[in-house]
């Protein structure tokens, strides 16, 4: 007798949950009606931070190098804006420098709903893009904009740990929330949304390992890219599997060794992760905003000399270290993930934005003399947005601060006005005072606008 074939179990595989057909589903087929008023006010927010962000990064000497290799790649003359530059690339390659130029300071909103994850960064590069095709409005822009963050936070949430594999959930998630925004603003049908997102979930990298180089931004200029790629693809007919999310080999199982695929469907038009984001007073990685906080608050309640200062003591979540543990940065961009030099730099200067961490400041010797002397405790029981810190004097004097939400997550939001005020200093030295006044005037107007371009156009 002969044996008996070899089964497999790939591909549509007997999973049979159809979390990423009933997922595609919704994703295609709400409205921008549907939104809550707190949704569609969070994607202005988010609009204006992002382009802001973006501005700031455009003249960074990684963004020169990148469009240098774009062009000689591409060529230029290509339908779709680079922001700050004046310049057009294709929308694959546009969609990539926009949104490493977004990305690079890690100035960037981020959603911390079960994910650590810069949703912007990937979806509004490669919605920007799309939009240069013409006919889409800020309704239309809106709601794939709440898809994105739909499909990127829902789907991390369902791999939770998808983050301790080493994956750059900007890079991973981030190429699945572009493309299904994507998908959303080309108004495919849920099979064809279905297929965009598995079009991008297989495309789906980045690690962290690239924490600290140009490499971690073009994670998210790769996501966007990438996700309107899949998207495009799917239009025109290519398909993937329909259990991209939940399947023995999909997702949730190939990116996370704990899956938890029914997690994507919970609360499903009930609870908007768009709602959820949270912006960053900071220019550095979100988990050290309430050792800053702390800091900074510090500074303001007892200034004392730093050579007088014995040491600093810093109690913080596990993750912190984790993932800004770097001890002793040699640049800028290491700084942004350095717990000691962000908390040097928040008590000497009273503030951690763009000019605490280049690397002049990375390297100074009075931020490098008083990182020397901070003591990290971490303790589980403490949450990712909080933190304590104390000044303690060569005298025995002990001053102390606590942290219980960071400023600007949803528990201690920033407000709008401070939204408005980031964007326009990180604006307003690229295009301009007049020009930033009237581009944020236009977001937060976004609902209305008959026409994405316009708006586009004043970034550009």
């Amino acid at each position: 007798m002969a044996p008996a074939p070899a089964k497999t179990e790939y591909g549509l595989a007997p999973v049979g949950l159809n979390v990423t057909k009933d997922f595609s589903t919704f994703l295609a087929t709400f409205r921008f009606e549907d939104l809550p008023e707190a949704a569609v006010h969070q994607a202005r927010r988010g609009v204006l931070d992002w382009i802001g962000c973006a501005l700031a990064g455009s003249k960074h000497k990684e963004i020169q190098t990148l469009l240098s290799v774009l062009k000689s790649a591409g060529g230029s003359g290509g339908q779709a804006p680079v922001l700050g530059h004046g310049l057009k690339l294709g929308q694959l390659e546009a969609a990539i420098a926009n949104g490493q130029m977004g990305h690079l300071f890690d100035y960037d909103d981020t959603h911390m709903g079960g994910v650590i994850l810069h949703t912007s960064s990937p979806v509004l590069p490669a919605l920007f893009a799309l939009a240069e095709s013409g006919g889409i409005d800020g309704r239309m822009l809106i709601t794939g904009y709440a898809a994105g963050f739909e499909a990127g936070v829902r789907i991390g949430q369902a791999a939770p740990a998808h983050h301790d594999g080493g994956w750059h959930l900007t890079g991973t998630l981030g190429t699945i929330a572009a493309g299904a925004a994507c998908a959303r603003l080309l108004a495919l049908d849920p099979t064809q949304m279905m297929h965009a997102v598995g079009l991008a979930a297989t495309q789906a990298s980045g690690m962290q390992q690239n924490r600290g180089t140009a490499a971690k931004s073009f994670h998210a200029g790769k996501a966007a890219s990438n996700g309107l790629l899949a998207a495009l693809l799917a239009k025109a007919g290519f398909d993937s599997s329909h259990e991209i999310i939940e399947g023995r080999y999909g997702f949730c199982r190939t990116y996370s060794s704990v899956a938890k695929p029914e997690l994507v469907l919970l609360e499903l038009g009930s609870r908007w992760e768009i709602v959820n984001n949270g912006y960053k007073p900071y220019a550095c990685g979100v988990v050290l905003h309430p050792t800053i906080d702390a800091m900074v608050t510090l500074g303001d309640r007892a200034p004392i000399e730093p050579d007088k200062i014995a040491r600093v003591e810093l109690r913080v979540h596990p993750h912190a270290v984790k993932i800004t543990g770097v001890r002793e940065p040699k640049n800028g961009l290491q700084s942004k993930f350095s717990i000691y030099h962000s908390a040097a730099v928040a008590y000497l200067d009273r503030t951690a934005g763009l000019a605490q961490y280049t690397d002049a400041r990375a390297t100074s010797a009075e931020v490098v003399a008083l990182r020397e002397k901070v003591v990290i405790t971490t303790d589980e029981n403490l949450r990712r947005d909080q933190a304590q810190a104390a000044i303690v004097t060569a005298s025995g004097e002990r001053h102390a601060a606590d942290v219980a939400h960071a400023t600007g997550t949803v528990d201690n939001p920033m407000s709008d006005g401070a939204i408005e005020a980031k964007f326009l200093v990180n604006a307003t030295p690229v295009i301009g005072a007049e020009r930033a006044r009237e581009l944020a005037a236009s977001v937060w107007r976004l609902d209305t606008l008959a026409d994405v371009r316009t708006l586009v156009a004043l970034a550009a």
